[in-house]
């Protein structure tokens, strides 16, 4: 920095530098410093919007250069959110890339890309001796890994956040990444799980995947939790 050629100084005798000039000399020494250590293809905070101007994701902060997000990473408070972050992950038991200390083959599931919906095709189906009502969903899966197979839950509409609750409504959810979770929307009625009632089956060869769902009898939902009442069998 040229103290000598400063206005009001001696020649020779330097000057007294004001505190923008320092700030300024400073965040040079900054941005010059962080240009030899960060590559910022591999800052993982490090984002340029749409207007041009650059972000850290970390501090939430805008920057109108790289050399002015450079100085910022070698400032005071970026390096102490990335000394909570650090903190932050020990403590939760894994490091920067989500792998947890003492299990280098155990990796924690990350975001995943979602590739769409997959087709469906939903039958009315109806037993022939107990006359119970029953949906059986197809879906294909054909992007499906090798191995993997699709999850089936059935959510209540107090658990999901998509439309106002209604007790007379509760939802099937079937998950299979890197596909999109879908739902359908069914009555609120009690399944029924008994003598392969419900089943699923995934055909590894054509990745179509069944789901069955018979619901309960008006009988059997209204006497299913009397005590001592043994299970109606099948009419004749």
């Amino acid at each position: 920095m040229d103290y000598q050629n400063r206005a009001g100084s001696k020649f020779g005798g330097g000057g007294v530098a004001s505190q923008s000039a320092t700030n300024a000399d400073r965040r040079e020494r900054l941005r010059k410093l962080a240009l030899e250590t960060i590559d910022l293809d591999k800052d993982p905070y490090f984002f340029k919007n749409h207007v041009g101007s650059f972000e850290c994701r970390l501090c939430l902060t805008v920057h109108q250069n790289d050399g002015s997000y450079l100085a910022h990473t070698q400032g005071r408070k970026h390096q102490t959110n990335l000394a909570r972050r650090a903190a932050r992950e020990l403590k939760e038991g894994r490091d920067r890339d989500g792998v947890i200390p003492g299990l280098p083959n155990v990796q924690v599931r990350r975001n995943m890309i979602k590739i769409g919906r997959p087709g469906y095709k939903i039958t009315k189906i109806r037993d022939q001796v107990t006359r119970q009502n029953g949906l059986l969903f197809q879906m294909q899966f054909p992007e499906l890994g090798q191995g993997n197979a699709p999850r089936v839950r059935f959510m209540s509409a107090f658990e999901q956040k998509v439309e106002e609750p209604d007790k007379n409504w509760q939802f099937l959810l079937i998950a299979a990444e890197p596909y999109e979770t879908i739902s359908f929307k069914l009555q609120a009625r009690e399944v029924d799980r008994k003598d392969g009632r419900f089943w699923t089956w995934f055909d590894e060869d054509s990745k179509e995947f069944w789901v069955q769902v018979l619901f309960k009898t008006e009988r059997d939902e209204r006497y299913s939790n009397v005590p001592g009442l043994a299970p109606s069998g099948p009419r004749r």
